[in-house]
């Protein structure tokens, strides 16, 4: 299902959404990397505020390349997520609603997105130039000295996104594999009937062809015997 969501993501837009579903993103948003993730766990290991507001928050994981002249941004793809899995937890149960990234997520990162009901979406790998077309602005908020990986503060208007992990925990990349194996024993069940229909077909055929060749001698025999 194809939905259009703005930003900030609360609790009560992740329970409409399924894993699966097409979204479509409007609004500000976070763009951290796992260098930024890990200054802001040292941080709260420190009992210090984190620099950006985490409730209801979405983060991106992205590093951009140098933005083109007149562009806020450079390409914008995602960045494999597995990277911030030892962080994601914490930040979640913070206040954090959702993550874009690509690839899977650990068992500690699904169950977290379950206890808070948020929600993690996949944005297309590869597709860094398109992306960046739907982010309309771009900041560094702070962390600058890490460059490309500093957080930044973006807008963006409708950015494409699929839901992978839902607020109750189903994920796209178990189900789509299950499904794919369903389909393909579908098929070979299909291919098996066929062969057996296309066999039984080749030697009603053949036996076809034997009777035909025995009526056409038939034909050829004298109407009466010549005495």
């Amino acid at each position: 299902m194809e939905k259009h969501i703005t930003t900030p993501i609360t609790q009560k837009i992740t329970k409409d959404l399924r894993s699966g579903d097409y979204v479509y993103i409007t609004g500000e948003m976070y763009v951290a990397r796992d260098a930024a993730h890990k200054r802001m766990i040292e941080a709260l290991d420190r009992k210090e505020e984190l620099p950006i507001d985490i409730k209801d928050s979405t983060i991106y994981y992205m590093g951009p390349s140098p933005a083109r002249d007149g562009r806020p941004i450079g390409s914008a793809g995602p960045t494999t997520a597995t990277r911030m899995d030892k962080y994601a937890p914490r930040l979640l149960d913070l206040g954090e609603k959702a993550m874009i990234g690509k690839g899977k997520r650990s068992k500690e990162v699904i169950d977290a997105v379950i206890r808070n009901k948020a929600v993690y979406f996949a944005a297309v790998g590869g597709a860094g130039a398109l992306l960046s077309k739907c982010i309309k602005s771009s900041e560094v908020i702070c962390y600058d000295d890490l460059g490309a990986e500093a957080i930044r503060k973006i807008y963006v208007e409708d950015f494409p996104v699929i839901v992978v992990i839902d607020s109750e925990g189903n994920n796209l990349y178990e189900t789509s594999i299950k499904e794919f194996k369903k389909t393909i024993k579908i098929l070979l069940t299909k291919q098996r009937k066929f062969y057996r229909i296309n066999n039984a077909s080749r030697k009603c055929v053949k036996h076809l062809n034997n009777l035909c060749k025995d009526f056409g001698e038939v034909l050829k025999w004298p109407k009466r015997c010549p005495c």
